[in-house]
């Protein structure tokens, strides 16, 4: 799980100091208030360790299959400028605790622990494209980096805090300098140029488990169709607008039958008020065709998912996702309520939370939704003790603001109870001056038609 972010130089991004994520983290706040970008960096790190070319510091997209397309690193670095720096720190908690030990001549230190972080500063100048300036990882209260040993020049050394060990270069060996490489990768040549820093590969490999756990479903979903032709091949994830949703579903269904994943999506289907009834079933026994069959009400006909209201179509990837990834996943999400019907988007609320205690995944989303935090609010409210409760401590709830051409962060200060005691001005609007507007409107009509007053 992602524990801790902080962005200095990133987009409208000027600096975001330690933001906290939980498991359930929310980001609301108004059209291009900065929020998306947020989500964006987290994305743009997933296909950097997913990139083939290893000499690319940071993939910013651009092919069909890509999850984020950022353009050029001017257009990355705050202020779109040509020369700049990129910051960055993130911090997450390990699955599993990883212990290993780092050799000095012949003593032997013994390291330990379920959480690292990982750090980098990127650079653009006129002279360079963007390249990694320094790069390390913390790790049990010690830290391992690399850095340039000039700004101008092409050598880099490794350090380490670690008391009483340093790292040992080879007799007569090559000096540490690198051609780029992923920014979470440190030098290639630094195990060749120093007989005690294999170690570091450890480092790496975490961050690349920890992007395998990342999933995205992105905010415009796919049609419906009607047949789907699945070839029984185990599918990872829903896809980037949810087109793969039905072969997840029969995926998982394969993989994991205890978790009754259809049964489930069903459940919360009838639930949430959508339909009746819902299954996945062949067109003929044996058969690699699928159709996704839905009554709508007790006495209504079976029909295929095309032939209902498009909400269907829209939370279906949604919920598939959620139950669907691999336990200790992270889910990324954007506008997860679009196309959804009010009361509906407040459920989805109570099915992320369900989701984070039956599969122990973190859910990261954006949303404009008011109806889906307030129910978020009131489940805080209920208590961690309750069924459906949850507690306020596995929650982070920010609201994105732009102000002088920079995006601001406002952690939601949520109580016990679910009350919010720093509310941002016209968070979703202003209610009250619709209102006051509508009826002051009401009454200069009604008197300009000379029509009694409700109550005169």
């Amino acid at each position: 799980m992602i524990t801790q972010l902080v962005l200095k130089g990133f987009k409208s991004w000027a600096r975001i100091e330690n933001m906290r994520l939980a498991q359930i983290t929310g980001l609301f706040g108004a059209n291009s208030s900065g929020k998306t970008s947020v989500l964006q960096f987290l994305l743009m790190l997933k296909q950097t360790v997913e990139s083939r070319d290893r000499s690319q510091v940071l993939n910013l997209g651009g092919e069909e299959r890509d999850l984020v397309n950022l353009g050029s690193f001017s257009h990355l670095i705050h202020g779109c400028i040509n020369e700049g720096n990129l910051g960055l720190e993130l911090a997450w908690k390990l699955p599993d605790t990883l212990s290993f030990e780092v050799n000095q001549q012949q003593a032997k230190r013994a390291l330990s622990g379920d959480e690292m972080s990982f750090f980098a500063e990127v650079s653009q100048t006129l002279i360079y494209p963007h390249r990694v300036k320094q790069m390390g990882y913390r790790f049990a209260g010690r830290k391992f980096s690399s850095a340039l040993v000039n700004p101008d020049g092409p050598e880099y050394s490794l350090s380490t805090d670690v008391d009483g060990f340093k790292f040992m270069r080879r007799g007569g060996g090559p000096r540490l300098i690198s051609v780029e490489s992923k920014c979470y990768l440190f030098p290639d040549e630094a195990r060749e140029c120093y007989e005690n820093a294999g170690f570091l590969s450890a480092f790496e490999l975490q961050f690349e488990r920890l992007f395998s756990r990342v999933y995205y479903l992105g905010p415009l979903r796919a049609s419906p169709r009607r047949v789907y032709d699945w070839s029984r091949t185990v599918r990872g994830d829903v896809g980037l607008s949810g087109e793969n949703a039905v072969f997840a579903l029969l995926a998982t269904e394969q993989r994991e039958p205890s978790l009754r994943l259809q049964e489930l999506t069903a459940h919360w289907l009838k639930k949430l008020g959508m339909v009746h009834s819902f299954r996945v079933a062949p067109y003929a026994e044996g058969s690699q065709v699928y159709k996704v069959l839905i009554r709508t009400t007790p006495g209504a006909p079976e029909v295929l998912l095309p032939d209902v209201g498009f909400g269907v179509s829209q939370i279906l990837p949604v919920l598939v996702l959620c139950y669907s990834v691999p336990r200790g996943s992270i889910i990324i999400l954007e506008q997860p309520e679009i196309h959804l019907h009010p009361a509906v988007q407040a459920a989805l609320a109570d099915v992320f939370i369900d989701a984070a205690k039956r599969r122990n995944i973190q859910i990261i989303f954006e949303s404009h939704s008011e109806h889906l935090l307030r129910r978020f609010l009131r489940r805080i409210a209920e208590g961690p003790d309750s069924a459906e409760g949850f507690d306020p401590q596995n929650t982070a709830m920010y609201f994105c603001k732009m102000a002088g051409g920079e995006s601001n962060l406002s952690p939601l200060q949520i109580n016990d109870f679910g009350r919010v005691s720093n509310w941002p001005d016209d968070f979703f609007g202003d209610e009250f001056g619709e209102i006051a507007a509508m009826e002051k409107a009401a009454l200069k009509r009604e008197i300009s038609r000379g029509q009694p007053q409700d109550g005169a």
